[in-house]
């Protein structure tokens, strides 16, 4: 019986994940299935584009996955049953179970709504493709309707930021305001923060801080303190959440659902379970929590694969780098910020804007998309046989977590 490798999403992490792992390891003893909920690959830190207006590429996961031998479900997780080792699904035709030896979870992340009234109703946001879509048909209807209509961008990390200053310069038709909790870009370096400023006077956006939102309406928005703002598009940037299905399954989460791992993105609590991206709970090499973006992706992905493979041929775990160096800021087409980050997770001084750092983040959206898309570009073709039958390599991985555990 072949060795049934199971892949939850198909984001950055997890389409990586399951190239490289069919690359890597025989399909005389392994089989990967991945379960996904939509057919085409989605480049989730490029929807603020999407919904202002622009094209972007979304490959078929039919062609991702092509000659590499992965089996794709086109479906939607509804739970994970890790005392029996399956997974259920929805699909048009009634859904079922997949049962699974190693389950990799990389399911990624939501908007979340911070439990305020009314954003689940009323809000818009850019976390997934139909949302997005969702957002510019409502824009395309604002500049249709010729009158200047009113965006409210909530939120002023990364996606915010990003999100506002693309509308803006795609859409100078509409007025857009961005609310920021505290400061400004609070997270940049003093250099960095006033290049922000200056992005947002050049392309108009009305800037709001030490500001947050008590409730979202049809029409508008209700600040604390009781002042109320017209909004034709309220965009919610606030906060990622996880899907609850981990927590639900009883694998141990931290309180916002992500799944706990060890060092090598192994369940702490079920050692046949993988987690990755947005969905895992790690430390980085400094000692800190990885932040939720696609760097992090790139790192959890590599680990998982060498645990994999290392334990399904018995093979040394190598350990790879888990590190947060920089963010890269997108302020329109022309305008970026790459802000490099510190050991302790701060933003050092130095920093760099203007067309420069467009070029640098538009590598970064390139290289992210080759190599999801591409898994298996560059992998040696030699694939590696599995050592021990499937109830062995998990009958050891469960000895393994009860040594730990004393």
């Amino acid at each position: 019986m072949k060795h049934r490798i199971v892949v939850l999403g198909a984001g950055y992490a997890g389409a990586y994940v399951a190239g490289n792992l069919a690359r890597r390891l025989s399909p005389a003893d392994t089989e990967i299935t991945v379960v996904n909920a939509v057919p085409d690959f989605v480049q989730r830190q490029r929807l603020n584009q999407l919904a202002a207006g622009r094209e972007i590429e979304a490959p078929q996961l039919t062609d991702v996955f092509a000659g590499t031998g992965i089996r794709l479900r086109l479906a939607r997780v509804t739970a994970v049953a890790p005392e029996r080792r399956v997974v259920a699904v929805a699909d048009a035709d009634g859904g079922g179970e997949i049962g699974y030896d190693t389950l990799l979870y990389a399911l990624g992340s939501r908007a979340a709504d911070q439990s305020v009234p009314g954003v689940a109703e009323h809000a818009f946001d850019v976390a997934g493709r139909p949302s997005a879509l969702r957002l510019r048909e409502r824009l395309d209807g604002l500049d249709r309707r010729g009158e200047g209509g009113r965006v409210l961008v909530v939120g002023d990390g990364l996606t915010g930021i990003e999100t506002a200053t693309e509308i803006a310069e795609s859409r100078p038709g509409l007025s857009v305001t961005l609310l920021a909790r505290g400061e400004l870009g609070a997270r940049l370096s003093a250099g960095a923060r006033g290049h922000l400023r200056r992005a947002c006077d050049r392309l108009g956006i009305t800037v709001l801080e030490h500001t947050s939102v008590e409730a979202v309406e049809a029409t508008r928005a209700r600040f604390a303190g009781g002042t109320v703002m017209a909004s034709d598009a309220t965009v919610w940037t606030a906060g990622f959440a996880v899907s609850p299905i981990a927590a639900a399954a009883g694998l141990e989460v931290t309180e916002n659902g992500q799944i706990i791992v060890d060092r090598t993105m192994r369940s702490v609590s079920h050692p046949d379970v993988y987690a990755v991206g947005d969905s895992v709970h790690t430390l980085g090499d400094n000692g800190r929590p990885l932040p939720m973006n696609c760097g992090s992706a790139g790192y959890t992905g590599r680990q998982a694969i060498e645990a994999i493979v290392g334990r399904l041929t018995g093979r040394e775990i190598a350990n790879v780098k888990l590190v947060y160096r920089y963010n890269a800021i997108s302020l329109g087409r022309r305008d970026g910020i790459l802000q490099l980050i510190d050991s302790a997770a701060q933003a050092k001084p130095k920093y760099l804007g203007g067309r420069k750092a467009v070029r640098v983040k538009a590598g970064i959206q390139r290289g992210a998309l080759w190599g999801a898309s591409h898994p298996t570009f560059g992998l040696p073709r030699r694939r590696r046989r599995v050592t021990a039958a499937p109830d062995a390599v998990a009958e050891q991985a469960a000895e393994s977590a009860e040594q730990a555990a004393a």
